[in-house]
């Protein structure tokens, strides 16, 4: 007869099976007995296009920010578990406990009862947390070509988010500023801390975007320095001489969906390399264009494979899902050569700018400065706004259309009108 030992064991295994879609609500389901609780919040920047996976309340896990779940990682840090009966979540005051696992990623038990929770069940749920948390990592690693498309469309709608929202508030302050500073306006003391309290909104918005952007992407000399500790093993005891080539550290940073599937890839190539006969050398090059990350990979093998050589097929299929490309190439006798070229931004649908009413007013209004051969300075002198606002503005343009430079827009937009 099964221990309840072996019944939790079982129910584990459950959640950990399940996929990063949908690993959270199937926790909430196993601690609910333990710990009852209105939402779980799951916050891990293994997962780049997702950081949160949430279940529960619609009024709590709709509404939870990055910049709340990071305040409570910093709160939590040192306390196993950490318990707040007032902590911000979703923009209230709520009851959480905070679980941390040694990945650095967090579990929040939102709206709890206000019953001590035994020692033994904390235990236990922070052992579960340590295994679901390293089970995400591992999910994340071998990047299916389903996490990865999930991933990149949350990336991108994530920055289309960050870049409308941005855009809203700096317009909004910058407005402020300018009627608070005008020195039509009496009581200059509270125009100056009016002042200030709007610059502060100021810095404090623009932080909130740099912190998402750090969680979205990875630099690229980092994610090859973690290649390389993947592959340590393989290396080691494999019998296998690998040579790495580092990119040039000023390079690009990767998307997180990117620099994961290049890993996994790599590592699927160099382990299917070293199967064939012959190869005891691989050679490993990361570089980056630009707009691609531009991989290369090379044995001294008979130079006999192929795209459909075992173990090649599924590394081909994640790259397509990333809309990037996939060869290899063979000299017999002098090895095979993989080359793997992944864009670093995600394809948008192309906008005709003669569509505008899919642009917003200030688009527009920034997109006729831009034809008529204005710069930045000048087109923020025209609207009343700042340089860095145009800035937004442009690639929101840039994004919408689906270019990738101020020519290429003005180059559609002299088309659409000729």
């Amino acid at each position: 007869m099964p221990s309840p030992t072996d019944d939790l064991l079982d129910d584990v295994r459950g959640v950990i099976s399940q996929s990063l879609l949908g690993i959270a609500a199937a926790l909430s389901d196993l601690l609910r007995p333990m710990v009852p609780h209105e939402a779980l919040v799951i916050f891990t920047e293994d997962c780049t296009g997702r950081p949160q996976k949430k279940a529960g309340a619609a009024r709590i896990v709709e509404h939870v920010t990055i910049a709340e779940l990071d305040e409570l990682r910093g709160r939590a840090a040192g306390l196993q578990p950490a318990r707040f009966e007032d902590a911000t979540v979703a923009g209230g005051a709520h009851p959480v406990v905070v679980f941390t696992a040694d990945t650095a990623a967090i579990l929040v038990l939102v709206d709890v009862d206000g019953a001590e929770i035994a020692d033994d069940t904390s235990d236990r749920i922070a052992r579960i947390w340590q295994l679901v948390a390293l089970s995400i990592r591992q999910q994340v690693a071998t990047a299916s070509p389903a996490y990865l498309a999930d991933s990149r469309s949350a990336s991108r709608e994530r920055a289309s988010l960050i870049a409308d929202l941005t855009d809203a508030h700096a317009t909004a302050l910058e407005s402020l500023l300018v009627v608070l500073r005008s020195p039509q306006h009496g009581d200059a003391a509270a125009r100056q801390r009016a002042t200030d309290i709007a610059a502060g909104a100021m810095v404090s918005l623009r932080a909130v975007s740099d912190r998402d952007r750090l969680l979205a992407e990875e630099p690229v000399h980092s994610a090859f320095e973690r290649l390389r500790d993947d592959l340590a093993p393989l290396v080691r005891h494999g019998g296998l001489d690998v040579e790495f080539v580092p990119p040039p550290p000023t390079g690009r940073p990767l998307p997180g969906e990117v620099a994961h599937a290049a890993r996994a890839v790599v590592r699927g190539a160099v382990l299917a390399l070293s199967d064939a006969d012959g190869v005891d050398r691989v050679r490993i090059q990361w570089d980056c264009d630009g707009s691609n990350l531009l991989v290369d990979v090379r044995d001294n093998g008979a130079g006999d494979l192929t795209a459909e050589t075992p173990g090649l097929g599924p590394l081909a299929a994640r790259v397509a899902v990333l809309d990037g490309s996939f060869t290899v190439a063979g000299t017999a006798g002098w090895g095979s050569q993989l080359q793997i070229v992944l864009p670093l931004d995600a394809a948008s649908p192309a906008l005709n700018v003669a569509e505008v009413g899919q642009l917003t007013p200030r688009e527009r209004e920034v997109l006729t400065l831009l034809a008529e051969g204005a710069r930045n300075r000048a087109i923020g002198t025209a609207l009343t706004i700042s340089e860095n606002t145009v800035k937004f503005h442009v690639a929101n343009l840039l994004h919408k259309t689906g270019t990738t430079s101020r020519a290429q827009l003005l180059a559609l937009v002299a088309n659409s009108a000729g």
